[in-house]
């Protein structure tokens, strides 16, 4: 949708020559001129002359050469970082040194055809796979491609392709980024994202609401902001738009300057204004990231992904490298709550070490703890590390939950287990099974906590990668809200703890909803904490409530933002 000067309605509150709607999923207001991503490499005017038969050993090894100086180029970059751009940043230098990726283009070298050519044809043909699996693994090929553009740039020795570093704050536009290039953004230098493709749970959100970067993804009209224009970045509105009006912007800019001081100075702990208690907790992946998520005003750790111990490795790791592990992030937070995400393998993070079966549905294939049926062992060892990280003077006990659970027999084992070994169990509620059976579910476990990117996806039966569908994939869609309410109406009743650790509990507005709708903690990258801790500290419980009710009954996802902004008197 497009919009000119002369219409000055609400949705054009700068008076912007142009405004471009797509979906919001990073709060606040960027102003400043509009870049994009630099050419990729050119495919076009490679030599495709055959090698010769004796030189494609020569070639097969520079091939070789070429894809592990990226693998290597983004495993630094993720040793340099934390949360989840270590974590993707991990992957995508696993998809650089993928053992199929290689012996494809490997056989067509044999064959005689040029490295660059046979890493562009092996990968036309795994995104081509990806594709036709959909899901989680469909989010894939922007990655996979980022890695052939970046290992055809080393081969025909041309500058690694990436973002440019503008010389002022400035907006980024584009139809994607790959996670290597979100991960790497200077939010001082890119201070707003719009990308035409994407959704409210893809990667490239993810990491800008890690960073703090107001975005906005699924704006199909992108192309309609010009480069090198003056634009904004609205991303609560979930606007992009063009040379608005300098009066308007500087005041609007100057509003969000000083709500961003207030975010600041915010320190918690969260409760509401009238004094209902939320604990405000960290993402995290980690030791790096749990120190530095402990320097934000967060309570502890609602959800430590263990997978980094994992990914990337040809072999598993021993029970004394994941002790190390578990125990840094436990003591980053000592005496505080630390709730650990057992492992979430399979699907679109598969493990080096395991023979993974050939699934047509791996989003709802072995994935989390599914891989007991198959290697129950993995799950035994992790249990028995985390037993041994929280073993010591002063450790609180840590909170323990299984991914991808869909039934009360599988809430009563994972439970079970976690006792057995003196921790709390709990489980995460992803599936809708798992929301629609809370009561029975609970009745075994101390806690859930509530994955709204992939309950989301599974309730709306919509790709959270598709940009078609990110309206789908919206968590403020009115019937993953009410699953939300059938599990907090549960915890309450049972006077159980429930949490949201999906990327709806960094979104300040949806945070009121939510504990509206019974939930007792929120987690969310750090980044996003005293954002969110701020907003419920101007609020009321019972507005919590009337906003939670008036989301539900919405139709639609705008009218339930709508709906909880009029609850909240905005």
């Amino acid at each position: 949708m497009t919009q000119v000067t002369s219409d000055l309605q609400a949705d054009n509150p700068f008076a912007a020559q142009t405004i471009v709607s797509g979906t919001p999923v990073v709060g606040g207001l960027a102003y400043g001129p509009v870049i994009r991503p630099g050419e990729r490499p050119s495919f076009d005017g490679i030599d495709a002359t055959t090698i010769a038969e004796d030189l494609r050993e020569a070639e097969m090894e520079r091939f070789t050469a070429a894809a592990a100086v990226v693998g290597d180029r983004l495993a630094d970059r993720a040793s340099h970082s934390t949360g989840v751009a270590a974590e993707v940043l991990t992957a995508t230098a696993g998809l650089a040194r993928d053992r199929g990726w290689a012996s494809t283009a490997g056989k067509s070298i044999k064959a005689g055809v040029p490295a660059p050519l046979a890493a562009i044809a092996a990968t036309d043909q795994f995104a081509e796979m990806f594709t036709k699996l959909g899901g989680l693994m469909a989010e894939r090929v922007t990655d996979l491609k980022d890695v052939r553009d970046r290992v055809v740039a080393e081969l025909l020795g041309l500058p690694e392709p990436g973002i440019p570093n503008p010389e002022v704050p400035s907006i980024l536009l584009a139809d994607d980024l790959a996670p290597a290039d979100t991960a790497g953004l200077d939010p001082t230098r890119v201070i707003g994202l719009g990308m035409r493709l994407g959704g409210p749970s893809s990667h490239t959100a993810i990491i800008a609401r890690q960073l703090a970067i107001p975005c906005v993804v699924a704006a199909a009209d992108l192309d309609e902001i010009p480069t090198g224009a003056l634009g904004y970045v609205d991303g609560d509105r979930g606007t992009v738009g063009t040379e608005p009006d300098a009066d308007a912007i500087a005041a609007a800019v100057e509003h969000a300057r000083e709500k961003a001081e207030q975010i600041a100075a915010w320190r918690g702990p969260g409760r509401t204004a009238d004094g209902h208690e939320v604990l405000i907790l960290a993402n995290v992946a980690d030791g790096v990231s749990a120190r530095a998520g402990a320097e934000a005003p967060v309570q502890g750790v609602g959800l430590f992904r263990t997978e980094l111990a994992f990914l990337d490795r040809s072999n598993e790791p021993t029970v004394e490298e994941q002790v190390a592990l578990y125990r840094e992030v436990i003591d980053a937070f000592p005496g505080q709550k630390v709730v650990i995400r057992t492992l979430d393998a399979g699907s679109d993070k598969p493990l080096k070490f395991v023979a993974h079966a050939d699934e047509p549905n791996p989003a709802m294939g072995v994935r989390g703890n599914r891989i007991v049926q198959t290697h129950p062992e993995i799950r035994d060892k992790q249990l028995d590390a985390l037993a041994a990280a929280a073993q010591g003077d002063g450790r609180a006990t840590p909170w323990v939950m299984a991914p991808m659970i869909a039934t009360v027999d599988e809430a009563r084992e994972f439970a079970g287990q976690i006792r057995d070994r003196g921790l709390i169990p709990g489980v995460m509620v992803e599936v809708p099974s798992a929301a629609i059976m809370a009561d029975a579910i609970l009745a075994e476990v101390d806690f859930v906590s509530i994955g709204t990117n992939d309950l989301t996806q599974y309730t709306m039966a919509a790709d959270r990668m598709s940009p078609d569908l990110a309206t789908l994939t919206d968590p403020w869609q009115p019937a993953v809200l009410a699953l939300i309410a059938r599990v907090g109406d549960a915890g309450q009743r049972q006077g159980k703890q429930v949490g949201v650790c999906g990327e709806a509990a960094a979104d300040p507005l949806l945070a009121c909803v939510l504990v509206g709708l019974g939930v007792t903690s929120l987690s969310s990258a750090p980044a996003a904490s005293a954002a969110v801790g701020l907003k419920l500290s101007g609020v009321t419980l019972e507005q919590c409530r009337a906003a939670g009710a008036a989301a539900v009954a919405a139709a639609s996802p705008a009218a339930a933002r709508d709906a909880a902004r009029a609850a909240l008197g905005e």
